[in-house]
């Protein structure tokens, strides 16, 4: 049974989950929580990224609109639709908290939806570097610039630290 996110932020919740786990295994856990941060929003989605306007689990499009809704409501330019994906990884043992990680990418929330891949929020996550949305990437690329691709890799050192002293 997963632990309840009960935290107010990314890394307090990867923190809940890895403590959870580490405490019924003997063995390294490594948790991760992470989600959208929209600055005209003052951080929304945020750690509700996955459960945005309380709609269904599999209601991707439901959570963008709603976020898109929002931004159009207040009438935020272009300028100011600023956003990330941020991840949290961190790393327990026995029960003890060894260490958190982060990674993320930059980006703007688009006007609209565009691209067929991917899932969540990417349809309307624009990545200026690329001129494109995260759901119009290829999952090559995607995954080499993700959030939690990213996060994974700043936990390497952490893994093996662990690793080292076993």
């Amino acid at each position: 049974m997963e632990p309840e996110e009960t935290g107010l932020t990314f890394e307090e919740n990867a923190i809940i989950k890895a403590l959870a786990f580490a405490r019924i295994t003997a063995l390294p856990v490594l948790a991760d929580d992470s989600g959208l941060e929209v600055d005209a929003l003052g951080g929304e989605p945020g750690v509700h990224s996955a459960r945005y306007g309380h709609t269904a689990k599999d209601d991707y499009v439901g959570r963008y609109r709603l976020l898109l809704d929002k931004l159009a409501a207040k009438n935020v330019p272009w300028a100011e639709r600023t956003a990330r994906f941020r991840c949290v990884v961190a790393l327990a043992r026995q029960g003890q908290l060894l260490g958190t990680v982060e990674g993320r990418v930059e980006g703007f929330i688009a006007y609209a939806p565009k691209g067929s891949g991917g899932f969540g929020y990417d349809p309307v996550f624009f990545i200026p570097e690329l001129n494109q949305t995260m759901a119009e990437l290829t999952s090559g690329q995607k995954h080499g610039i993700s959030h939690r691709g990213r996060a994974a890799q700043a936990a390497i050192p952490l893994i093996e630290r662990v690793i080292q002293k076993s």
